[in-house]
């Protein structure tokens, strides 16, 4: 193989298992996890865009969200499957870059986004009274397309970065799906530095938004602990709990798949760890909604008992 990129016609992926039968058992179960994350994300969608009642902000950052997360598990989960289903670790350039981009795009926009949630939550629970003019409609769009923005610019920058390096370490990724470190164990070029340079600057841009998430709690648990009764601190508590169990969810996996030692690195670890912050929290983010915001469950029960 030429020491460049432009030889390189397609990639190798980490399959999950070495025998046809558990390559099988992979299908069966990425398979169901993918379409309990179309069915729960896609009712999401459909009940908070046809059901007037639930034209608010939360409800607005919340359809963004699954937007995000059913674009991000159909990023990486069927090229999976296909490969499972056909015993094959093939995938195009074209293909491997695409996926690159759009996880890269999804995954820091989806940051951004619940940094916007946290705002909410802030604004509604500590200044209840400015709610409708802080987070009227047009600064919910414009909060929602800065988010959505920001990840695309970033997702440009690190896939164009990324893919002019020169690859002479073969075509093999030690993961089930095209991620930035994994191309740049195959860079035989000092250029890889630039990459991290932009991966340290998008990981400080994501420690703000960590930081101000957890500065926005703060002020709400202290909000909520001066609520007098216990009936109002335990609504202000449940409207909190399914943004922070996603952000939880979603930090703990991504720092561990990023901060890990390499002492206890592996390719089996690596793999699931890349399964815990790409295919899990999409799939689970719907339940851990709907579960305990009674509002949004019986709207999604009303609009499915409404298409039988």
């Amino acid at each position: 193989m030429s020491n460049s990129s432009s030889s390189i016609s397609q990639f190798l992926l980490l399959p999950f298992a070495d025998t046809q039968e558990l390559q099988l058992l992979h299908f069966c179960l990425f398979l169901g996890i993918y379409l309990a994350a179309l069915l729960g994300n896609g009712l999401i969608i459909i009940t908070i865009a046809c059901d007037h009642r639930l034209y608010t902000p939360m409800y607005f950052f919340l359809l963004n969200l699954s937007v995000i997360d059913l674009d991000c598990i159909s990023t990486t989960v069927p090229k999976s499957l296909a490969n499972s289903l056909w015993d094959t670790r093939a995938i195009s350039y074209t293909g491997c870059l695409a996926q690159l981009f759009f996880f890269t795009f999804l995954f820091s926009t989806e940051v951004s986004l619940l940094t916007v949630m946290a705002y909410d939550l802030y604004i509604a629970i500590c200044h209840p009274l400015h709610y409708g003019t802080l987070l009227g409609s047009r600064a919910c769009v414009h909060m929602a397309a800065a988010a959505w923005a920001s990840g695309f610019l970033n997702a440009v920058l690190h896939t164009a970065n990324t893919f002019s390096l020169p690859l002479c370490h073969g075509n093999a990724l030690d993961q089930f799906f095209c991620e930035i470190p994994q191309i740049l164990k195959l860079s035989c070029s000092d250029a890889y530095l630039r990459e991290i340079g932009l991966i340290v600057v998008s990981a400080c841009i994501a420690f703000v938004c960590f930081v101000f998430t957890v500065v926005s709690y703060v002020q709400i648990f202290r909000a909520v602990l001066r609520i007098p009764s216990q009936q109002g601190q335990h609504k202000a508590f449940s409207t909190c709990l399914p943004h922070l169990t996603v952000v939880s969810l979603f930090l703990i996996t991504a720092m561990f798949a990023n901060l890990k030692p390499p002492s206890i690195s592996s390719l089996f670890l690596d793999l699931v760890v890349a399964f815990l912050y790409s295919v899990f929290p999409p799939a689970v983010n719907p339940l851990i909604y709907s579960m305990r915001n009674q509002e949004l469950k019986d709207a999604v029960c009303k609009r499915m008992a409404g298409c039988f």
